[in-house]
């Protein structure tokens, strides 16, 4: 009987032991304060705030209401990112109130954090974290994929900070055998906007739910948020403030905090209008200007008192963007009601957006936004501007955009090569980590005012995000080359493929009007012959008819039958030396 009860105690214990949670990695705690260079995303004057997570620089605070500086305090739109392989983060932070959640509006929101992340190819990912509201806050996010298929480098991820609360001090922890590297603030002028509670995040239910952070996402450009609950007013003393921001666009939401006096004082509002924006345009003259119309109220349908308020608000707004455009003022934009499609459905009190309110205002600014910024987008993979991070293990594609950023506003290029790893590859400034064709590259283009705008694995959809963030802008080049597409021929059909290209033309001649612009033709890989050469065709025919020059380089890698001449290449889609050497003869 004695055996029998050890014999089935061992089995117990043997049966159980799979389920013995492991020791855990000790956690390596990382506070942002202490970063040697910027990394907390959202703020617009970040060497002059009194406490490190404000909104709003030290000496606003003898300048504005009371109230506005007390919600300048609040963190709404700040960000941090980095990148991690762990399989779990643990973030812990402490608010600057107990106050955690509002009657209206749940403590994830007001209190708590969001954690997003991206994929090596650019998609979008969010996690589900557990959380702990006390004294100090925590956050665990488990069970993540460490990794993308690429590299074992891990991926990036965005932590959204409380939407109605500050933060006294906060940590990010990852296992100590894992890779935590915290990113700097993106280098891309911010979109600035300024308003009311909506725009605050009243009443998401999680910060990156908020329609400021859904946007910024969509748009994926740094977002500035100073949305004011109650205080959005078109005051003087925050909008002098915005005028010292160098910023991609205004948006100027304050109408729901504006409706009584519109209503009762409606000469007040119009002349607020025309003030604040005669001082951002002689302020900022080229910086797009737009004004959002009151998104209405959802029991308007039963309630005239509702109708009254949001009609009269935006009739208005109307008058004064009618006076300024009558002014002569450029780059104003009007962005209607209608565009936000707020229904019985999309709010919480009639009011303040649900999480489907939110995505209704995201939607109809982006709409708006890609127009007013010329960055348009389709439905294919291939028109949808993304970033990428499939090569981290040799280099950091992130790094590269900006140096070259950087080099372009140092010397800007008078001839400039846009591709993938083929251009990377063969020579030029910025250098690669390989280089296969240098001496044909200078002789081909020259040494000086040339740059190469090669990354390796891009993908159209990848250039797409390059040209819309910056690689193009604040020079004229002379000639540009676009190399592109052979990445996307496993992915995507000739259609799609031939929208992505009519998109990246459309975008690099509005920011290079006067450069003569070049699309080469896919070159040739092996065992895809037959389609380049067909693709190709389609491709010569866009660019006649988008009135740019084609030329179809690639040729001169295959041999009389159309087949790959393998002594030109390295791996098969790679050219050698004197692969590259053949390709300098056509660009001549």
């Amino acid at each position: 009987m004695k055996n029998w009860i050890q014999s089935t105690f061992t089995l117990l214990v043997l049966s159980l032991s799979p389920f013995v949670a492991p020791a855990q990695d000790t956690l390596r705690w990382w506070n942002p304060v202490q970063s040697t260079f910027p990394v907390l995303e959202g703020q617009a004057w970040p060497q002059e705030v009194k406490a490190y997570f404000d909104r709003l620089p030290a000496r606003a605070e003898a300048e504005v209401r009371k109230p506005v500086w007390d919600l300048s305090t609040q963190s709404a739109g700040l960000m941090l990112r980095f990148r991690s392989n762990a399989s779990q983060i643990k973030v812990r932070y402490v608010t600057t109130t107990s106050r955690q959640g509002l009657p209206h509006m749940p403590a994830t929101g007001v209190s708590g954090l969001d954690l997003y992340a991206i994929s090596s190819d650019g998609d979008w990912r969010w996690c589900a974290g557990k959380y702990a509201f006390a004294d100090t806050i925590e956050y665990t996010f488990r069970n993540l994929e460490p990794t993308d298929t690429y590299h074992p480098l891990g991926r990036e991820y965005r932590l959204y900070l409380p939407l109605y609360n500050g933060v006294k001090w906060l940590e990010i922890g990852t296992p100590e055998s894992t890779l935590f590297t915290p990113l700097p603030v993106r280098p891309d002028q911010p979109v600035v906007v300024y308003g009311t509670s909506i725009m605050q995040g009243a009443c998401a239910s999680r910060p990156g739910l908020a329609w400021t952070a859904i946007l910024g996402r969509k748009l994926d450009h740094p977002l500035i948020n100073l949305g004011f609950s109650g205080n959005g007013r078109l005051e003087k003393e925050v909008y002098t403030l915005l005028g010292e921001i160098e910023t991609k666009a205004y948006v100027l939401d304050c109408l729901p905090n504006l409706t009584p006096m519109a209503d009762t004082f409606p000469q007040k509002v119009h002349n607020r209008v025309l003030e604040t924006v005669r001082y951002l345009r002689q302020k900022r003259p080229t910086t797009p200007i737009v004004l959002a119309e009151h998104a209405g109220y959802t029991d308007e349908a039963l309630n005239a008192t509702s109708r009254r308020l949001s009609v009269n608000a935006n009739k208005v707004l109307q008058a004064a963007f009618a006076q300024l455009r009558a002014e002569g003022v450029q780059g104003l934009y009007l962005i209607p009601k209608v565009a936000f499609g707020q229904d019985i459905e999309t709010m919480v009190d009639g009011t303040h957006p649900n999480d489907l309110g939110m995505m209704r205002y995201a939607e109809g600014y982006e709409k708006y936004l890609r127009d007013i910024l010329h960055e348009p987008i389709g439905t294919f993979s291939t028109t949808q501007p993304r970033p990428q991070l499939r090569e981290l293990a040799r280099y950091d594609w992130e790094e590269r955009h900006r140096q070259i950023l950087t080099l372009n506003q140092q010397d800007p290029p008078q001839v400039v090569l846009i591709g993938n790893s083929i251009t990377h590859f063969w020579g030029g400034e910025p250098r690669a980590h390989t280089r296969r064709g240098a001496d044909s590259f200078e002789s081909t283009f020259g040494r000086t005012g040339v740059r190469n705008l090669g990354y390796g694995w891009d993908r159209l959809e990848n250039v797409l995000w390059r040209v819309y963030h910056g690689e193009l802008d604040g020079y004229a080049a002379r000639q540009i080359y676009v190399m592109i597409g052979t990445n996307n021929l496993h992915l995507n059909s000739d259609e799609e493929i031939l929208a992505g290209w009519r998109l990246l033309i459309e975008g690099i001649r509005q920011r290079q009007p006067t450069s003569t612009l070049t699309m080469v033709g896919i070159y040739p890989r092996r065992q895809e012959e037959k389609r380049v050469r067909e693709l190709n065709t389609k491709l010569a025919q866009l660019a006649q008819q988008t009135g740019v020059k084609y030329l179809d380089a690639g040729k001169v890698l295959l041999k009389p039958d159309g087949s790959l001449d393998e002594s030109l290449f390295s791996d098969g889609l790679h050219p050698n030396e004197e692969g590259y050497r053949q390709l300098g003869k056509m660009f001549k």
